[in-house]
């Protein structure tokens, strides 16, 4: 094993190479570079870029696992702040929800910090398979926003005209009243993300109180 050279440095590279060059830029020549080592050593820790793109998910799930609130024992509010610490942590990297979806976490460690989460929400009235399938939704959803919600900043900062409102109006001319009012109620950030959590989990909500009043 190369000297100096550990998995826990290789992962926090990558991270760094992430937020300087985006999901393309992440590359194992890239990385060895970054390391001032040849490729070949690099696949003491990694065999390919999958593997390394799992490892960084790993390392991000760990922290989103340990600074999700474990106090609250009601299951809506539990996912409520599970899908803020969520955004909060793929929006610190560049493209994180893109890099992030569909990772194969490496630690079962980090795995079994779901544990709690499932026992919580099953103990505030959830059965299992709707708690698995809220977390699903709630991930999924919060996966979608954050990769939306990168794109546009980040075609933003390229062109700034790119969503100016009166160009669009312009473009639409007066055909379309309503879709050119929808336009200009878009709102970004904060606010558009906790009412789209809240009609997230309402219909969570929903499937629930049918199933309990006997009516599902």
């Amino acid at each position: 094993m190369p000297k100096g050279i550990s998995r826990e440095k290789v992962v926090a590279a990558a991270l760094e190479l992430l937020n300087e060059k985006g999901m393309e830029g992440v590359t194992v020549r890239a990385l060895a570079a970054r390391l001032d080592v040849r490729a070949p050593a690099l696949y003491w820790h990694v065999r390919n870029k999958q593997e390394l793109l799992d490892e960084m998910s790993t390392t991000v799930l760990r922290r989103i696992m340990e600074a999700a609130p474990a106090a609250t024992t009601d299951w809506r509010d539990g996912l409520a702040a599970y899908a803020r610490v969520l955004r909060a942590e793929y929006l610190r990297h560049r493209d994180g929800a893109r890099i992030f979806s569909g990772a194969r976490i490496s630690d079962p460690e980090v795995v079994l910090l779901k544990e709690p989460l499932y026992q919580r929400w099953t103990e505030a009235g959830l059965t299992l398979a709707e708690a698995d399938d809220a977390l699903d939704l709630v991930v999924a959803f919060v996966v979608g926003f954050v990769i939306e919600e990168q794109e546009r900043l980040q075609s933003a900062d390229d062109d700034p005209a790119r969503y100016s409102l009166p160009e669009r109006d312009a473009w639409l001319g007066e055909r379309a009243p309503l879709v050119k009012a929808a336009g200009h109620l878009r709102d970004d950030g904060d606010q558009r993300f906790e009412r789209h959590l809240a009609m997230v989990l309402d219909g969570v909500s929903a499937r629930y109180d049918r199933r309990t009043s006997g009516t599902a």
